[in-house]
């Protein structure tokens, strides 16, 4: 049975871990002195393509240049007539390219954001994610024929 612990003692840090028996599935640190741009959506613009790392640096406003790995990217934002199975970063993207990202992972350290192509916006019974190939999801608290309606209207 897993379990959420909340561990709110101190007041400059609020810790949260989601645990099933002795394994550890997710722990959350927040500092309320430390602003969150998780799951924040920015307009960046592509600074510098990594070939040996398979990504692309964004500068999206935040003090160091976001990381956006090649699996993160939308196809969308590919150039037209390369083939995004054979072609290499800096023949699929370019230098001063716009893109639109959301914060997949908080700075940490001396290391930039983990960035991601595909927006998710989650609502009380639906996530819009627009150009994501799985489309989007709707609650299961939704059944039959309305259900059907909302996955058919995405």
């Amino acid at each position: 049975m897993k379990r959420m612990l909340i561990n709110a003692t101190q007041a400059e840090e609020l810790r949260v871990a989601i645990v099933d028996g002795q394994n550890l599935y997710d722990i959350d640190i927040e500092q309320p002195s430390k602003e969150n741009k998780k799951s924040n959506i920015y307009k960046g613009r592509i600074t510098r393509l990594e070939p040996s790392l398979e990504a692309a640096f964004v500068e999206y406003g935040a003090e160091r240049h976001g990381f956006l790995p090649m699996k993160e990217i939308s196809r969308d934002y590919f150039q037209a007539g390369v083939d995004p199975n054979k072609g290499t970063i800096r023949e699929l993207l370019r230098e001063g390219q716009e893109v639109v990202v959301q914060v997949d992972k908080d700075e940490r350290g001396n290391k930039g954001a983990a960035l991601t192509t595909f927006i998710s916006l989650a609502g009380r019974y639906m996530v819009l994610m627009p150009n994501s190939p799985t489309a989007g999801g709707v609650s299961r608290r939704i059944e039959g024929d309305d259900r059907a309606e909302l996955k058919k209207a995405m």
